[in-house]
């Protein structure tokens, strides 16, 4: 995770240079002393290298492209024009106001124009987007216009079901509440039959 590409830092509003390694591991060492505890000390003397390796991975969609994972479309589908659905993707993300992760998952529909896309990559978006600091809203309005943006579809729909961490963990402490947030453009926003039916394949999912 050594470098910012252009398309991350200007989602991440990033302008200055990134810290080095060494840097972001001295101050996990900085944010252990001011819990209170000592970062020499045997339990805790690798743990400022463990944070910033995690750190790599969770937030590994800095580095990543979605228009990149959509490039590649098939236009060879034997005139097929329904739906194309995926469920339950997924979602290990973090908030951005407290840095504690949202987990759940992603139901992601478009309905093709002249062209498909490889199932995966769908997946793909969705992590390259949840593996940054997120909100709910945001990421599910992201995950939404790449698509749209990428395949010009007749319609997308996006649906986050997701818990978080900063309410279940700290402040007012409920777990067992879920987020749900959804996205719908084209033929999905402008027909209800096509809308409930996203909704009905969700909740069989």
């Amino acid at each position: 995770m050594d470098a910012v590409t252009p398309e991350a830092a200007r989602l991440a509003g990033v302008t200055n240079s990134k810290p080095t390694r060494e840097e972001a591991e001295e101050a996990v060492r900085t944010l252990i002393a001011w819990a209170g505890d000592d970062p020499a000390r045997e339990g805790l003397i690798d743990t400022p290298k463990r944070v910033v390796k995690a750190w790599s991975e969770w937030f590994s969609g800095y580095e990543a492209d979605p228009m990149a994972a959509l490039g590649k479309t098939f236009e060879d589908v034997q005139g097929y024009d329904d739906m194309v659905m995926l469920t339950n993707i997924d979602v290990e993300s973090h908030c951005e106001h407290h840095l504690a992760p949202i987990l759940g998952v992603a139901h992601v529909a478009y309905l093709p124009r002249k062209a498909v896309v490889g199932i995966s990559k769908i997946a793909r978006v969705v992590e390259i987007f949840s593996k940054r600091m997120q909100t709910q809203e945001t990421m599910t309005a992201q995950i939404a216009d790449a698509l749209t943006e990428a395949m010009q579809p007749l319609g997308v729909a996006v649906l986050i079901d997701a818990k978080h961490q900063c309410m279940t963990t700290r402040g007012v402490h409920h777990p067992n509440v879920s987020t749900i947030t959804t996205t719908f453009t084209g033929e999905f926003k402008t027909d209800p039959a096509l809308k409930d039916r996203f909704i009905r394949m969700v909740e069989r999912a």
